[in-house]
């Protein structure tokens, strides 16, 4: 009788850790279905984007902006009419040399709307990549223009800000497309580092150009590779900022900079 007890509490144990263990791999399959999924729908909003951004963008002739009067300097620019119907938050566009990062950019009233919406305001692990609401994308007077993205392991959104890493692909990739609502610019990568958010590389006003060129200063002596890129206190640059693990698990950061050129 004890003996036939033991056998079945034993056979009662083993279908109990299968049944614990089924259940653990299909609840494992459904989290790695439902990631799939996600960043399947996301390389899909970004795709419909850019073939709406390109379709529709024409020849724009940067040439006659000086002769353009105030009133029309600040007319929408080709590319940007349909995507404004879209989403009235996207204010300008970024390509980046030699990666995947051509992508439109939103800018929200806070930096934390688009963490984990996609640019039609659905939820997504990807977000957007978005313009610090600190910014005005007229750059009239800004000095430090900071763009957010994720890093995700499909490739997409900011995840190539790692290939800068490499001091041969650094070299030779330095140009960022920049577009806005109402202009182009074209800007050229003079560092790249890791940093924690103790580091204020995302400060936007500054109290006079000592202070903007105390920055620029730092931000040379971080960067892990040198270049001859003059940056000085007339100048506008570009950051780019994602998320990064190299010196903590929550806030360390991946950090380029890029001048525009006049």
């Amino acid at each position: 009788m004890k003996k036939n007890q033991g056998f079945s509490f034993k056979k009662f144990i083993s279908r109990t850790i299968t049944i614990v263990a089924l259940a653990t791999f299909v609840y494992a399959a459904y989290g790695l279905v439902d990631i799939l999924l996600d960043y399947y729908n996301n390389r899909q909003v970004l795709s419909d984007l850019q073939e709406t951004f390109y379709d529709q963008v024409s020849a724009f002739d940067e040439s006659d902006s000086d002769e353009e009067s105030s009133e029309e300097k600040w007319q929408i620019r080709p590319g940007f009419e349909t995507l404004l119907k879209q989403n009235e938050d996207i204010v300008g566009w970024i390509t980046v040399d030699g990666t995947k990062i051509d992508y439109p950019i939103v800018q929200a009233e806070d930096n934390v709307k688009y963490l984990n919406r996609n640019f039609y305001l659905e939820e997504s692990r990807a977000g957007s990549i978005f313009l610090d609401y600190r910014n005005d994308i007229r750059l009239i007077d800004e000095k430090n223009i900071v763009i957010y993205g994720h890093r995700m392991k499909d490739g997409s959104m900011f995840q190539h800000v790692t290939k800068f890493l490499d001091e041969d692909f650094f070299n030779a990739h330095r140009m960022i497309e920049f577009d806005t609502l109402y202009g182009h610019y074209e800007a050229e990568i003079f560092a790249i580092y890791n940093t924690l958010t103790t580091f204020d590389y995302i400060q936007t006003a500054f109290t006079d150009d000592e202070q903007f060129e105390t920055l620029i200063s730092e931000i040379e002596q971080r960067s892990k590779f040198k270049t001859d890129v003059d940056v000085t206190a007339k100048d506008q640059i570009i950051t780019l900022s994602t998320c990064d693990y190299a010196l903590h698990p929550n806030d360390s950061r991946l950090v380029i900079h890029a001048k525009i050129l006049q």
